[in-house]
């Protein structure tokens, strides 16, 4: 992506991984009604990991095939109209806010709420197999009769990695409130993510400000979005009420700093980004 924004002298970092196809990920903005306001789920990534490796994010990893199997269609609410592409990014949401936090963003068939210890008997039961691939989301439901409840999702942000990195993702972000029963028991999986934290957005984006925590530049602006709303309700209203446009960000030196441009219309506040010393 170019536009009129990288002038002469400006030294374009895009391009290197232009030919490195974006793997297929989502993301999930687990949210709830706190004394403060509105709360966000965020996990710490181990230092290991080695795409955002120590940063607060949101749970989210790669789409796998059997996210959008027959299975997995057949076991959801509120698939009608989605094509399999689109199906498999919000099952893979909901599976990773399961293996990452144990909430499951899921029914019984009938409508009726899991209690906070079938969600937690599922958690020790189907999470590690899950994240190894030794059983589908297809199979999990049909084994424990459940619904995985799409319909609860709303389509935040979309988010492509630029070409300046190595690893790249197409990663759709997704908003949802974390089901009441289960909002205690939500926490880190100890692997991927090494620590989480319920937090407002101005409490997480001072940590940052202070250099107590790392986040990369998608996850600020989605924050920053989110601050926008003080409730849940506010900020599933607000999300469904736009269609997110699919942001590749375009990275350059200018001056000595490193500039980041996105759409204008992404809904980002600006276009154009000094995010610090090149």
């Amino acid at each position: 992506m170019s536009n009129g924004n990288v002038l002469a002298g400006a030294a374009d970092l895009n391009g290197k991984y232009a030919d490195v196809v974006p793997r297929a990920a989502s993301s999930i903005l687990l949210v709830r009604d706190g004394d403060d306001g509105l709360e966000v789920f965020m996990v710490k990534r181990h230092h290991k990991i080695d795409f955002a490796s120590g940063a607060m994010v949101f749970p989210g990893g790669k789409v796998d095939p059997e996210d959008s199997d027959a299975a997995a269609r057949a076991a959801t609410i509120g698939a009608e109209g989605l094509n399999d592409i689109q199906l498999g990014f919000q099952v893979s949401a909901i599976r990773e806010a399961f293996e990452e936090t144990g909430v499951l963003i899921a029914t019984r068939p009938d409508g009726t709420e899991l209690t906070a210890e079938e969600t937690i008997a599922l958690k020790h039961g189907y999470a590690e197999k899950l994240e190894a691939n030794q059983i589908t989301m297809g199979a999990m439901a049909q084994a424990e009769e459940l619904a995985y409840r799409v319909d609860r999702l709303e389509a935040f942000a979309h988010w492509i990695t630029p070409p300046v990195m190595p690893k790249r993702f197409d990663t759709p972000f997704f908003i949802a409130e974390a089901p009441e029963a289960q909002v205690a028991g939500a926490q880190h999986d100890g692997k991927e993510a090494v620590e989480s934290v319920w937090t407002t957005v101005p409490a997480v984006l001072e940590q940052v400000d202070r250099g107590e925590v790392t986040m990369v530049f998608a996850t600020r602006l989605n924050l920053n979005l989110l601050g926008e709303s003080s409730t849940v309700k506010e900020a599933m209203a607000a999300a469904a009420s736009r269609t997110p446009v699919i942001v590749t960000p375009h990275v350059y030196v200018k001056g000595g700093r490193r500039m980041i441009d996105i759409p204008a219309d992404a809904g980002f506040g600006k276009a154009t980004w000094d995010v610090g010393e090149g």
